[in-house]
């Protein structure tokens, strides 16, 4: 991924910790846009003096797979499923609760449902909730947004039942501009240690998003669609319900491959998995090819993505979120949300959150990782846990090798991750304090 998307502007700066723990080791680390030096005792150097008091530092953590702009649209969204609302009585009551408080003719965005909750949704239903003014509801899968008859008519769409499937950007492109602002994202961020994201949206054009995320602490990197005139990974989203044939998808990846672009396959079914390790078996893999979820793997696949020396980027913070619910529709239990079984066999592994579809807070993902709970308590795969320093490994990575871990070593990037006995105490993005708690 080389470097691509937006860096904080904060110009040449650098910080001098003292009595950092690092490898059971007190240290100390002088840090500018790399690590310029590690040693017990390192002479004053001018810069800033953070004493950390014997706090673990850490490379800071990088989310792997994040969705920026839905992250921030969704902190004004009303929540349309599991936990929030679990029943048709209580989506009514939350639509109608924004109706009553929204201006006259502003959309109401709703987000995260599930069929769990009132079935399948369509327009109809959503006239008989909400019919005078304009409504839109994402599934909580990311890909199919449900309208109301007031909606469809503002954007055009002649959809007979209101379901629009993997058309984000038409809707977009016919929807009233809203500012979305970035910079709570940062600020809660940063408190979770986190100094870099990935944004896995396939942008047709990321200008947008590159211009936006200047504003946040963290380092953005970020991917495109194929056609995109982009240097970063090239995301391909595969549907079950639109797969293209073999030859279309390696005819569609070709100008990509050919500009020496990687390639990042959304993939959350055994069939989306089989067709894109099928392309990339004809493209011939490279270094920076990656499966992003990797929901349902069998161990053929695992096997093959080894081989090919493919990244998989996993997700377990949904195994805390969605894992009840998978213990009730899921069949192939086994395959859910390897990790576990996926390092042990030799596959390149790294986390994201998948926010906002997942949980943001890489700490809750840790912690899944290691306990494989649900939020029920109950338990998802136990033999797919990993250890906590596996776990929060999976976050420190490099952006363009998620699998790659940093280290405070020298020469390594200039992002920390200061962590006490009582959780995050502060973040570094390339020399630069952004967080002290």
């Amino acid at each position: 991924m080389s470097h691509i998307g937006a860096e904080p502007n904060f110009g040449a700066v650098a910080l001098l910790i003292r009595h950092a723990r690092v490898a059971r080791r007190i240290v100390s680390i002088h840090v500018g846009t790399t690590i310029r030096a590690v040693g017990p005792e390192l002479a004053a150097t001018g810069d800033e003096e953070l004493d950390v008091e014997g706090a673990a530092v850490l490379p800071g953590l990088h989310d792997h797979h994040v969705h920026l702009l839905a992250r921030a649209a969704a902190a004004d969204s009303v929540a349309c499923g599991p936990p929030e609302v679990a029943d048709e009585a209580a989506l009514g009551e939350a639509l109608a609760a924004a109706d009553r408080r929204l201006p006259a003719g502003e959309w109401i965005r709703g987000i995260g449902y599930h069929e769990s909750v009132a079935g399948v949704l369509d327009r109809g239903a959503l006239d008989r909730i909400v019919a005078n003014r304009p409504l839109r509801i994402q599934h909580r899968s990311g890909k199919l947004w449900i309208l109301n008859s007031a909606g469809l008519r503002l954007v055009g769409s002649d959809s007979p039942n209101g379901r629009l499937w993997r058309q984000d950007e038409w809707l977009r492109a016919r929807l009233p501009r809203r500012h979305v602002d970035l910079t709570p994202i940062g600020r809660e961020a940063a408190a979770q240690g986190i100094t870099g994201f990935t944004d896995a949206t396939p942008h047709a054009d990321p200008a947008e998003l590159v211009s936006r995320a200047a504003i946040l602490p963290q380092k953005v990197y970020v991917m495109s669609a194929p056609e995109a005139a982009h240097p970063g990974p090239a995301k391909v989203l595969l549907d079950d319900e639109s797969l293209p044939s073999l030859d279309d998808l390696v005819d569609r990846l070709h100008p990509a491959r050919q500009v020496g672009r990687s390639i990042a396959f959304h993939c959350v079914t055994h069939v989306q998995a089989a067709l894109a390790l099928a392309a990339l078996e004809e493209l011939g893999a490279r270094p920076g090819d990656r499966l992003e979820h990797g929901a349902l793997l069998s161990i053929d696949q695992v096997d093959q993505i080894r081989r090919l020396g493919v990244t998989v980027v996993t997700q377990p913070g949904l195994v805390h979120a969605r894992g009840d619910r998978y213990l009730e529709d899921v069949e192939e239990l086994g395959d859910l949300w390897r990790l576990g079984s996926l390092l042990s066999a030799g596959v390149a592994v790294a986390a994201g959150s998948d926010a906002p579809y997942g949980p943001s807070d890489p700490w809750v993902s840790v912690e899944a990782a290691t306990t494989r709970r649900t939020v029920a308590g109950r338990v998802v795969g136990p033999d797919e846990a990993v250890s906590r320093a596996t776990a929060i490994g999976l976050f420190q990575g490099h952006p363009d090798a998620p699998a790659r871990a940093r280290s405070i070593s020298p020469g390594q990037p200039g992002d920390l991750c200061i962590v006490g006995r009582s959780g995050v105490e502060g973040a570094v993005v390339a020399g630069r304090l952004v967080y002290q708690r």
